[in-house]
């Protein structure tokens, strides 16, 4: 089949391998000190090694390539290290934290933390992972855990949450948070926004993501102000 996919210029490639950390799904490795796209069926074509490249060894190209497997993705992920699905910068290690009923009794909800997996910025987080089959998910600014004292207990509790700033990231969320709404079992979405113009950019892309998804997902938006209210 045609399809995008990724190309990379071994002349130009200084053997860094950020992309080979970048690439969630596995597709890109070291070979000779130089990056090479071992399996051209692991390539997703969403390009997250492409800004991790400071070469720019890394481009896309239409061309004959195999589908896109999601499956063999991830049961390789599965292979590598049980829920360390990532290998590469620590960083970027896959990771589900349990938050079990009798630390919550020893320490109140409110204080205790409810970020329930890492990596959580959207630029970092993978399309497909196991935390996200059945997940309630929150898409936040980054400031609205500053903002809002009561951020983990009242929005990231029991959902899966994915963060990120527009403006700072200068960068489109839609086709990311898109596939990963159509790749996985998305029970239902919130959007905890600031109201501060530039936050209008995330609150642009996560719906436009679920509009392209072609799913029937509930979803609310909650704005915050920036002294730290919710904003009926």
């Amino acid at each position: 089949m045609i399809r995008k996919i990724i190309q990379i210029d071994e002349e130009k490639c200084n053997g860094c391998g950020m992309c080979a950390d970048a690439c969630h799904e596995g597709a890109i490795g070291m070979v000779d000190g130089k990056a090479k796209l071992l399996r051209e069926d692991y390539c997703d074509g969403l390009g997250d090694c492409l800004p991790n490249c400071p070469v720019g060894a890394i481009t896309f190209v239409e061309r004959e390539a195999a589908a896109y497997d999601e499956q063999a993705v991830l049961e390789n992920k599965a292979r590598q290290a049980g829920q360390a699905v990532h290998v590469g910068c620590p960083g970027q290690t896959i990771r589900k934290f349990r938050r079990d009923v009798e630390s919550e009794v020893r320490q109140p909800v409110g204080q205790s933390s409810q970020l329930a997996q890492w990596p959580c910025q959207i630029k970092l987080a993978p399309v497909n992972a196991p935390y996200f089959d059945g997940a309630k998910l929150l898409i936040a600014a980054d400031c609205t855990a500053y903002a809002y004292a009561g951020m983990h207990a009242e929005f990231m509790k029991g959902k899966v949450t994915l963060i990120g700033c527009p403006k700072l990231d200068d960068v489109d969320y839609r086709e990311k948070l898109e596939s990963i709404i159509q790749n996985n079992d998305i029970r239902s979405v919130t959007i905890v926004r600031m109201e501060v113009p530039c936050c209008g950019g995330l609150e642009a892309a996560a719906k436009k993501a679920l509009q392209n998804s072609g799913k029937f997902i509930p979803w609310q938006v909650v704005t915050i102000t920036t002294d730290g209210r919710i904003l009926e």
